[in-house]
């Protein structure tokens, strides 16, 4: 054989090669499922940009999306081993997994900040949390027994100004001396298509509420098992985060209005907008660990506040809500504008 020749052959045999394992590749992506915790909308955005544009797939994951609802448990789907990971609320669920010895852990911290907050009127004037105290605060059942024993623990709050929220806002609308609950990326938006006028935002996070809230939750036996699925999920979960807030985020889009046809672009934008105004996803600790990030320090904070505020009990460990063993690795740092 001419010694000329054999380069060629190998060369030709490695494309082979690889032309073969490609489709193999392709086959043996890893199934997973997310279940989410709300009907798909932009607060969700970045994992439907992940599964849109192919980020998941380029980390050898098949994702499923599963969007929760009104009558729809994702989290129990999850401990009973029906999902893979689930979107949970905040930190004070993870918290309360561990108070009932429920087997699941947070792996990472989407939102660095709560969007829970209170919407004021402009004639109010209401520049400060501590100016919400003399009006009537609309409250939901859950945000009685969670954020509010924080309110009344660390600023004084009374209940004696609480009124039944019951995610309508037309009782916050005729009532000008009322303070409605919300989120920072859809009620005040729904307060202005409805009555017109620009409501003022209370973000509790920006007065020490510093609950970490839509953390990456999985079953501790995935952890123990499968590591490197789940440290894939993170990473390419933080990526499509990255795409969604600030690259183009159509397809992601897309896909949230398919799953969800009530949902409008206007409102879309109108999240992401907020989402990065206030720093919901990427503030503080991720612009050096990364989106997901998390921190012992900041957890402990948390843990004290709640047990002062007699939300959760003293004696649990909240040291296994969640683990850092996936996230604060500055994956797709690189991705944020410079500017």
């Amino acid at each position: 054989m001419n010694p000329a020749f054999l380069p060629r052959a190998l060369t030709a045999g490695l494309i082979a090669l690889v032309a073969w394992l490609a489709p193999v590749r392709a086959q043996t992506l890893d199934k997973v499922s997310f279940g989410t915790n709300w009907v798909a909308e932009a607060e969700h955005g970045g994992f439907f940009q992940a599964v849109a544009d192919g980020t998941y797939k380029q980390y050898g994951l098949d994702v499923t999306i599963v969007p929760g609802g009104p009558n729809t448990n994702n989290r129990i789907l999850l401990v009973a081993g029906k999902l893979d990971f689930f979107m949970t609320a905040n930190t004070l669920q993870s918290f309360d997994a561990v108070t009932n010895n429920v087997p699941v852990v947070a792996v990472a911290a989407i939102f660095q900040k709560d969007p829970q907050v209170f919407l004021t009127h402009p004639e109010t004037k209401v520049t400060k949390l501590e100016d919400l105290k003399p009006l009537t605060l609309l409250v939901s059942k859950e945000g009685v027994t969670s954020y509010f024993q924080w309110l009344k623990s660390e600023y004084g709050f009374s209940e004696s100004k609480v009124k039944p929220y019951t995610f309508n806002p037309q009782p916050f609308i005729v009532n000008k001396q009322s303070a409605m609950q919300g989120y920072v990326t859809s009620e005040p938006y729904a307060v202005e298509k409805a009555a017109s006028f620009k409501p003022g935002v209370i973000l509790l996070a920006d007065y020490g509420f510093n609950a970490y809230s839509t953390l990456i939750e999985t079953r501790r036996d995935i952890v123990d098992k499968k590591p490197d699925l789940v440290q894939r999920f993170v990473d390419a979960s933080a990526i499509g985060w990255y795409n969604y807030l600030y690259g183009d985020n159509a397809a992601g889009n897309a896909m949230i209005k398919k799953m969800n046809p009530e949902m409008t672009d206007e409102l879309l934008s109108y999240s992401v907008a907020k989402m990065k105004e206030y720093g919901i996803v990427d503030s503080g600790d991720t612009l050096k660990d990364g989106i997901g990030a998390m921190n012992d320090a900041r957890m402990a904070s948390f843990f004290d506040k709640m047990v002062r505020a007699g939300v959760v009990r003293r004696d649990i460990d909240y040291r296994q809500a969640y683990t850092l063993r996936f996230t604060n690795k500055g994956v797709g740092l690189d991705l944020r504008p410079k500017n």
